[in-house]
């Protein structure tokens, strides 16, 4: 059933005219623009719910026989805009991060994420780390969210780097890291893991985030005629600095931080370039006290993080309880992009 009335007509007007004005300037390019017009269509969708799926579909025929050679203006297409101003409520939001992202990527979180909480950190993730649409997909997957945003992290980073390192850091530090890739048994050690680790290194640069390039494992570090060999060593591209990975079968020593400070010292020392910022040490464990972890690290003067990891397709459901609100999550990302309050 077609609607035909004048306040149809205008409202089919004030898309015509958003449409038009959004060309213009996606000519050049830009596309901040398509993204804000696809939300303010959205709106217009959802201001008009009154009308119900007939008016999507009446819109839908009217922007193609206004704009025959337009394309992203069919029906899912239109549902999608009226779920992404339905998710995303706020339009400061979408101008400083959603429109960052392609439209693809918006969809792919709207599809994806359960709140705007998630969807906001994710949408930050991929615009701070640039992400593929497959790479934020692969993110999504690994439930990075749940294992990044909301664990509790083990770190000295913020008292002891300089910012902006020191964020950056802290938020590429994971808990529990997931290597699922890795067969689970009772009497793994940490040269089994190691070598699996190496062997799958794709899968495990992937977990352990962007920027991550491989070195060497058990590299030789000799320090007064004696060979020390630290687990695995990376660099960083995108924190500038190497990250030396202490990995450990069983739960987290005290003694685990000393000699993980010893091998910072000597790789800062003797491979470290002026140009490059400190290099930070990660110690995993398959078991991690908090308490024990914070007391260790409290007088140590190297950059440290200790975190677990998991051998299976393995995320702790305690997790889902801890999770920061939307309203936590969209603070932060305001903060994050100097977004004023009313």
């Amino acid at each position: 059933m077609l609607i035909n009335n004048n306040e149809y007509f205008e409202i089919l007007e004030s898309v015509k005219t958003h449409i038009n004005c959004a060309q213009h300037k996606a000519v050049m390019g830009l596309n901040r623009e398509q993204i804000i017009l696809y939300w303010n269509i959205g709106r217009v969708i959802l201001d008009n719910a009154k009308w119900g799926n007939k008016f999507v579909d009446n819109l839908a025929k009217d922007i193609k026989l206004e704009f025959p050679n337009a394309k992203g203006y069919s029906v899912r297409n239109l549902k999608y805009m009226r779920k992404f101003a339905e998710f995303v409520d706020d339009l400061e939001i979408v101008q400083t991060l959603s429109a960052q992202l392609t439209w693809s990527h918006n969809r792919l979180l709207l599809d994806k994420t359960k709140s705007l909480g998630e969807y906001l950190w994710y949408a930050d993730r991929t615009v701070q780390d640039g992400l593929s649409l497959s790479g934020l997909e692969n993110r999504i997957e690994l439930k990075n969210y749940e294992r990044q945003a909301t664990s509790e992290k083990v770190e000295n980073y913020g008292r002891l780097l300089p910012a902006p390192q020191n964020s950056l850091v802290t938020e590429t530090l994971k808990s529990p890291y997931l290597f699922d890739f890795i067969e689970k048994h009772d009497d793994i050690i940490e040269r089994e893991i190691e070598h699996e680790l190496v062997a799958n290194i794709v899968k495990t640069l992937l977990e352990l985030g962007t920027g991550f390039a491989f070195i060497d494992k058990q590299y030789t570090l000799t320090v007064a005629d004696v060979d020390y060999h630290c687990d695995l060593l990376f660099y960083n591209t995108r924190l500038r600095c190497y990250v030396v990975i202490e990995l450990k079968a069983g739960k987290f020593k005290p003694e685990y931080a000393g000699k993980l400070n010893f091998y910072l010292s000597a790789v800062d020392d003797m491979l470290k370039h002026e140009h490059d910022n400190p290099t930070i040490g990660i110690i995993l464990c398959k078991h991690r006290d908090k308490l024990t972890a914070e007391y260790a690290l409290k007088d140590i003067h190297k950059p440290i993080g200790v975190s677990e990891y998991k051998l299976s397709d393995f995320v702790p459901e305690e997790l889902a309880d801890t999770l920061p609100s939307a309203e936590d999550i969209e603070k932060r990302i305001k903060q994050k992009y100097k977004i004023m309050e009313d």
